[in-house]
């Protein structure tokens, strides 16, 4: 192979010569916590350069909202967790997707409205049913309920038993909030989202738990479930949540994977080299479309957290997250879909 400069070496880097059809495009959560970041229009754009074409916002950004605009990018759009009570009026959801979505459609191709995000059930619980339904219903006046799922996306707390993850179920105590959820994803053809982060399960147990299992870099099955062979800690997570769905009475309720990340410094850890590898590794897995152990041959649409640095959050690995400096330059090159504006990369 001949040499090649750096910059091409990056391009190369960020592109694929599988085929198109192969695997699921690597998603990406928008962030905006940061008061040195890029504008919307320019982080959109940078989307568009890197071929990012999923995209989870936070809130109802217009300024996002509009540079998304004809760009083809699939979008989680997030109801923020202090306006849930309100919608549980039925009058102000159908206000909320009106001005939040319904302006914006078909040039925005929403794809999920994420009611919630990572609501603990005891504390504001009771109003994410209500205020789903009512998005729910304001869609289905829209008549877009097939186009746009309404879900909800849950963390890992929830989760009681986690092994082996045949085994997965949610901690008894909030069944109450967590499968009439599941029943109505189900009833509505929408999946569950769920944030998985196997940097928090490693560094709560480093003991038990090794950092090539949690880095996707183990070269052998690490965890023997049955039949099942578990070689990266991901896919153990993962099924872990099917199977607590299908303990639920989710039966094969699709997950989508709403956020999973590393952060590069601030915490135990938390290295650059290590962020590197979970995210190229990751986004490797995502796009060879292989499934889990437990459900084989299944794509999983995932986000990677995030697109930036945020330097306005806390504790200080949070502010370290990025896939990108906030100048907009790759912190190291990942490859997020087979294809280039709808043809094979080469």
């Amino acid at each position: 192979m001949s040499p090649m400069t750096p910059l091409i070496l990056i391009l190369a880097l960020f592109t694929t010569s599988m085929n198109p059809t192969s695997g699921e495009s690597v998603g990406v959560c928008y962030g905006m916590m940061g008061n040195n970041l890029p504008s919307q229009s320019d982080t959109i754009a940078l989307f568009r350069q890197n071929n990012i074409r999923r995209v989870r916002l936070y809130d109802p950004n217009q300024a996002a909202l509009n540079a998304l605009k004809n760009s083809g990018i699939e979008v989680i759009v997030g109801v923020p967790n202090s306006d849930l009570r309100s919608l549980t009026n039925p009058s102000s959801a159908r206000s909320w997707l009106q001005n939040n979505v319904l302006n914006y459609y078909p040039a925005v191709n929403f794809k999920y409205i994420a009611v919630g995000n990572e609501v603990s059930p005891g504390n504001g619980g009771d109003v994410v049913l209500p205020a789903m339904r009512n998005v729910y219903d304001a869609l289905r006046g829209a008549n877009l309920q097939d186009q746009i799922k309404v879900s909800t996306s849950v963390d890992m707390t929830l989760i009681g038993n986690s092994f082996p993850p045949s085994s997965g179920e949610f901690r008894g105590d909030v069944r109450w909030y967590i499968d009439p959820i599941i029943g109505f994803l189900t009833s509505t053809n929408s999946a569950l989202l769920a944030n998985i982060y196997p940097y928090f399960s490693y560094i709560g147990n480093p003991r038990d738990i090794s950092l090539s299992y949690a880095l996707f870099t183990s070269p052998s099955v690490i965890v023997w479930d049955g039949s099942r062979g578990y070689q990266n800690l991901f896919d153990a997570l993962l099924d872990v949540v099917y199977s607590a769905v299908e303990r639920s009475g989710g039966g094969s309720l699709p997950v989508v994977v709403s956020e999973s990340g590393w952060p590069s410094n601030g915490g135990n850890a938390a290295t650059f080299d290590n962020a590197r590898a979970y995210y190229t590794n990751l986004a490797t897995r995502v796009r060879e479309n292989r499934g889990t152990p437990k459900r084989p041959g299944r794509g999983v649409e995932t986000y990677l957290f995030a697109m930036f640095d945020e330097n306005q959050k806390s504790p200080e690995f949070e502010k370290n997250f990025g896939l990108f400096f906030p100048n907009k330059q790759p912190k190291f090159p990942i490859t997020f879909s087979a294809v280039r504006d709808g043809t094979a990369v080469e």
